[in-house]
């Protein structure tokens, strides 16, 4: 029995990582057509209207999701819990009404900071095709990283970290 067991952890180990690589590979493939200019915006207007000043002494973690995406609803609990302790603006493109957007987000219990792109402004002006999309600008603005699909939560925190 034990030799069984072995041989599944060790089948499950090598899928996982073929899996991982296939995951990045697309990843950056689909990152490739990403606006890759410094970040344009000092403060957001949130969906509660009100105004969201970027703390020039830090790392940036720009996230679009929508809340049709069901990759997005598995990302965004680790996107909220990174919110507490990092900068992180998240931007909902065509995601319904603001009504609709903040009852995502009650049922959801997420809590991040939220910017309504109805119209899918921000998204054409960062071409982003594909959600969730994460971007993570240095405290210069500079883009460092890009995610696009599901990333993890270590990675997100390691890459905030490498761009002090």
């Amino acid at each position: 029995m034990n030799e069984k067991i072995k041989k599944y952890i060790k089948e499950i180990v090598k899928y996982s990582i073929f899996i991982i690589i296939a995951l990045n590979i697309v990843s950056y493939y689909k990152s490739q057509d990403l606006n890759k200019e410094n970040l344009p915006y000092d403060a957001f207007k949130l969906i509660d209207d009100k105004s969201y000043t970027l703390d020039k002494e830090k790392p940036t973690l720009v996230y679009f999701w929508a809340t049709w995406c069901p990759i997005c609803k598995l990302q965004s609990p680790t996107i909220d819990e990174l919110s507490k302790n990092y900068q992180v603006i998240t931007i909902a493109s065509q995601s319904g009404t603001k009504e609709q957007i903040l009852k995502y987000l009650k049922e959801n219990n997420l809590n991040f900071k939220v910017v309504d792109d109805t119209y899918n402004d921000f998204a054409y002006r960062f071409n982003v095709k594909a959600y969730p999309t994460t971007l993570i600008y240095d405290k210069n603005k500079n883009l460092k990283f890009t995610d696009v699909g599901y990333t993890s939560s270590f990675n997100l925190k390691l890459k905030l970290w490498w761009s002090k």
